[in-house]
């Protein structure tokens, strides 16, 4: 969750691709610009390349690639709120097929979870101009969710498409961050990476097992864990698998650096459905780097978005006494619709 160097990277754009049952394109008309980044001073270094499949670790550092700038590219997709809907069904009877590790939400849980979710967004001024996947992590420690929903612009009847347990920043131990809270993008100003499945000197896959996706959202400041006066550095704050025989099992409580913790299944869906990937499918048109990232079998949904919103209902005593029983796994040995 704390890094060396951030890359040198350019913010790019493009057209988008034919998904099934609906057509993506997307232009920026301006000239790619580079973003250039450094670590903070009090961030912790990390061990070189070598050992970059820890927590935490940035992504590796790219050379720039000179592209044309692309012109008359039409806008995201805007899908009408029925069809929207109707995409999020889809997405609901996959996430129950393609994730084991599915569990109910408490509509007690869903109705905070949104209400902190527009809170957040507001306050970060994220335009939500079209209906889209937003990632909702609710790193209260005794609740340690996330939750895939389809935000609808100027609405509280978001829509759950599914939920699993993860695990952030936990108290206690030095150099372990509490999760901020907040609006994170994944923008196309950092390209993530995959992780290598090395094992740390304890026999640890910090990143997961090799090929799991590595959302990188940049230096984020985060309270210090450790510290009883919760002074402020700044972390790497990704989002990742973790290990599946040692700490996946873990889920569910508070574990991590300060990074998100999800599990593997839920990694592959959101990689293959591309459900935070917009701005990367763009990039993707014209850069290399972007299409060698993402998946090749990946059929990226019309509801693609980009941010994942950290909240807490710590303070939200309906939440914390809400019936377990309501929150149990789903288990789905057969399909039930054939």
């Amino acid at each position: 969750m704390q890094g060396v160097n951030r890359p040198t990277l350019f913010l790019l754009a493009g057209s988008l691709l034919l998904t099934p049952g609906s057509t993506w394109a997307a232009a920026q008309e301006t000239a790619p610009q580079p973003v250039t980044a450094t670590a903070p001073p009090d961030a912790q270094p990390k061990p070189p390349a070598t050992n970059a499949d820890q927590e935490g670790a940035p992504s590796p550092t790219l050379p720039p690639v000179s592209v044309p700038v692309p012109v008359d590219y039409p806008p995201l997709p805007v899908l009408s709120e029925a069809d929207a809907r109707e995409e999020a069904t889809r997405l609901n009877s996959a996430f129950r097929h393609e994730v084991p590790v599915a569990l109910k939400v408490p509509t007690v849980r869903k109705e905070a979870w949104i209400a902190l979710a527009q809170k957040q967004l507001e306050q970060a001024s994220f335009l939500l101009d079209r209906p889209q996947v937003i990632i909702v992590v609710d790193r209260n420690p005794a609740v340690q969710r996330l939750c895939l929903m389809l935000a609808i612009p100027n609405s509280s009847d978001w829509q759950v498409i599914g939920s699993t347990k993860v695990s952030t920043g936990t108290t206690g131990r030095k150099f372990y961050y509490i999760t901020p809270t907040g609006v994170f993008e994944n923008t196309a100003d950092i390209l993530g990476y995959r992780a290598l499945g090395t094992k740390n000197e304890n026999g640890i896959m910090g990143n997961g097992v090799k090929g799991m996706r590595v959302w990188d959202f940049g230096w984020q400041w985060a309270e210090k864990g450790w510290l009883p006066s919760r002074e402020k550095g700044q972390i790497r704050l990704e989002m990742h698998a973790t290990d599946p025989v040692y700490l996946e099992s873990r889920l569910g409580h508070t574990a991590s650096e300060g990074c998100i913790r999800i599990p593997a299944s839920l990694n592959v869906f959101i990689d293959k459905h591309g459900l935070i990937d917009a701005a990367y499918e763009q990039a993707a048109a014209v850069d290399i780097r972007y299409r060698a990232l993402l998946r090749k079998d990946r059929t990226p949904s019309s509801l693609a978005g980009s941010a994942v919103v950290v909240v807490d209902t710590s303070d939200m005593p309906e939440v914390m006494n809400v019936n377990t029983a309501d929150a149990k796994a789903v288990t789905h040995k057969t399909a039930r619709n054939g």
